[in-house]
């Protein structure tokens, strides 16, 4: 395999302008799916890809700070290699250590999921444009559809339960593995068994090539610009500063959040660095080394901000979202996050897998673990959450 790409953890210290190449891998939950964690998965078939995440309406036991087991990498890669000596599969021996250790974010990809997951990450993929959660009793269920995708197109819709896949069936398989077979080239047929209201269909779809675009901005009457942000893929980052700089002069933003399952940490410290002008984002330890991620200089430390949160703000969204709460920049509203604040590095394997395993955690400037307790919100708000943030920036200033 051709070097494993730059959304790897390269430990390093960072210092002002230093490039991070590293990802917090929310949406690398895949223990979720490998059934080593017990409560309601999600995983994405767009641009968290062949990766799981916890559901934001139905959250898991949130661990104590600093709780987060890790699985012994020798262990994992002796364990990869006794299999290929024997002609069985390297991932699935290494993936039942991982399980045992109890790592609940750590997994074990292919080569081909890796693969996607890079590409994720780049914000394109192809496949058919829905997102999939793994229920409890392992049935697996359209959490939403892409609008305009081959999925939206041949009506399927949130809450239908994905039966097969080609004809092989789903329940029960980790949601990487439904993944991978939803995945595929573009313009190939895939056909799709859906149950719907006591009722199984069949729906024939191509996959396509599609593109996502994480970062959105709505102007509104008030002068306030709202900065939606779905995901932190590459390029995301500098968006977030464009739209700042494209604000009007004196309004306020609101940095929509709420559902975003993290991405890369460079760009989280990018779009954190359009609100502040340079100082700490957020220290993260390596196996008991303590780094520290730091802004860059120049940004906007003046303009009333709001960030909107929920249960479904993971990883680096948290990350973004405690560094501007915890440097003063920010009112947080809506509820409090998901609580996935650890670091995963990979070890390619014997057979050309990729175990990505936990070893350290990260915390917000004022020393707060981003892990099992997520993100507090200074004002709660949940339906109307915009609202509420729009009225906090009216007493801030911003509008008539």
């Amino acid at each position: 395999m051709p070097g494993l790409p730059d959304l790897c953890l390269r430990p390093r210290d960072l210092r002002r302008g230093a490039v991070l190449t590293m990802v917090f891998l929310v949406c690398v939950a895949t223990a979720a799916g490998t059934g080593c964690w017990h409560t309601a998965e999600a995983g994405d078939e767009a641009p968290a890809g062949a990766v799981a995440a916890a559901r934001a309406d139905d959250p898991p036991h949130r661990d104590p700070p600093g709780a987060a087991a890790t699985a012994d990498r020798e262990a994992v890669a002796r364990a990869a290699a006794d299999a290929v000596a024997e002609g069985k599969s390297g991932k699935k021996a290494a993936q039942e250590v991982v399980s045992r250790s109890g790592d609940r974010w750590g997994t074990v990809y292919d080569q081909g999921e890796y693969a996607s997951f890079a590409e994720d990450l780049d914000g394109h993929w192809t496949g058919v444009g829905l997102w999939a959660n793994r229920l409890r009793d392992g049935r697996i269920e359209v959490d939403r559809v892409q609008p305009d995708s081959p999925a939206a197109r041949a009506g399927l819709r949130a809450g239908d339960r994905l039966l097969s896949v080609d004809g092989q069936a789903v329940t029960g398989l980790a949601v990487a593995d439904v993944v991978a077979l939803l995945r595929g080239r573009a313009g190939t047929r895939v056909v799709l068994g859906i149950g719907r209201g006591g009722v199984d269909l069949t729906e024939t779809v191509h996959r396509e090539q599609m593109r996502s675009e994480p970062v959105t901005v709505r102007r509104l009457p008030d002068g306030i610009t709202v900065i939606k942000v779905t995901s932190f893929t590459r390029g995301s980052g500098e968006r977030v500063r464009d739209a700042v700089r494209g604000a009007p002069p004196g309004g306020g933003v609101l940095l929509d959040l709420r559902g975003n399952r993290g991405g890369l940490v460079t760009e989280a410290v990018t779009a954190a660095s359009a609100f502040l002008d340079g100082g700490l984002v957020a220290t993260y330890d390596v196996r008991g080394s303590e780094r520290a991620l730091y802004a860059g200089p120049g940004g906007d430390t003046t303009r009333p901000l709001v960030a909107l949160v929920d249960g479904g703000t993971m990883s680096a969204a948290e990350l973004v979202a405690g560094a501007l709460q915890d440097r003063g920049r920010a009112v947080a509203v809506g509820t409090r996050t998901f609580g996935k604040g650890t670091v995963q590095m990979p070890t390619e394997l014997p057979d050309g897998s990729v175990a990505e395993l936990t070893v350290g955690t990260y915390r917000t400037p004022a020393g707060r673990s981003l892990d099992g307790g997520g993100i507090t919100p200074d004002l709660a708000a949940g339906d109307g959450a915009e609202e509420r943030a729009r009225a906090v920036l009216g007493g801030l200033g911003v509008g008539p």
